[in-house]
């Protein structure tokens, strides 16, 4: 187990972060998991100033490369301004190379416009606390140790689909609070990993994308994730995963991978 930091980041200046150890992924101590660099891409999107209530409807973050473990700054530009729908582009760069592009549609929140049209999906009960187990033949994997994870179904050492509750052990940036749509972008970047149909000692199955869409803003401490992966026999495959708060599904995500035999 590691000594958890203060956060996932620090903020060194008004767009500019340093990744602490939490942000590591399975593969590398060079490199980030792809949560936490896409869960503070989603937090410039989402704060970027507006004199509107404007809420994130979907993000997309198109992976260029493995991000790295090194001090990143953040720009975001407006695409397509307007009174009721804004489009948004970030960047997420480091030593001067751009490792991640996002974009987000913002939608102007008008409680009572419409009627509510409820989905069926039953969320699970939350588990108690569980024993956490990493990916087989995985002994360091910051990013997992700095998540509670509570699965109801599957799990990161098990095969197949998979169903988990988690909530954030630190904030995503050091002394703020982390939002319920952060959060649950730290959460979704992982649906391939435990949701996986092949054996990570054999196999990459590497998303070049996260698109996350929702109807319904997430609420509370806790975000879940339904996760299931397939796959065709050309090398490419797709993850859908269904997200949810205690009070229902808010939406879907989907991965796109390109999956090949270890050398």
């Amino acid at each position: 187990m590691i000594v958890l930091p203060a956060a996932f980041f620090r903020q060194t200046g008004k767009y500019s972060f340093e990744p602490s150890e939490a942000t590591i992924g399975p593969w590398s101590p060079e490199f980030q998991h792809g949560g936490p660099p896409s869960a503070l891409l989603t937090h410039a999107l989402r704060t970027y100033p507006s004199s509107l209530p404007l809420k994130i409807t979907r993000v997309t973050i198109e992976i260029l490369s493995a991000v790295p473990v090194k001090p990143c700054e953040i720009s975001i530009e407006v695409v397509r301004g307007g009174k009721r729908i804004e489009l948004l582009r970030g960047e997420y760069r480091a030593e001067g190379k751009t490792y991640l592009i996002a974009h987000a549609w913002r939608f102007i929140s008008e409680p009572g416009a419409t009627t509510v049209l409820s989905d069926s999906y039953k969320v699970p009960m939350l588990p108690e606390p569980q024993i956490y187990k990493s990916f087989q033949g995985v002994s360091y994997f910051p990013y997992g140790e700095a998540i509670d994870w509570r699965f109801t179904n599957g799990g990161y050492d098990t095969l197949g689909p998979a169903t988990v509750w988690s909530k954030p052990r630190i904030p995503l940036v050091e002394n703020l609070a982390i939002d319920p749509l952060e959060a649950l972008m730290l959460m979704v970047d992982s649906a391939n990993g435990i949701s996986a149909e092949l054996d990570v000692r054999s196999w990459t199955f590497v998303p070049v994308d996260l698109t996350l869409g929702l109807h319904r803003q997430p609420e509370g401490e806790w975000v879940g994730m339904d996760a299931r992966t397939v796959i065709e026999n050309d090398g490419i495959g797709q993850t859908t995963t269904v997200v949810f708060d205690s009070g229902g599904k808010v939406g879907h995500s989907v991965h796109s991978l390109f999956i090949r035999r270890k050398s």
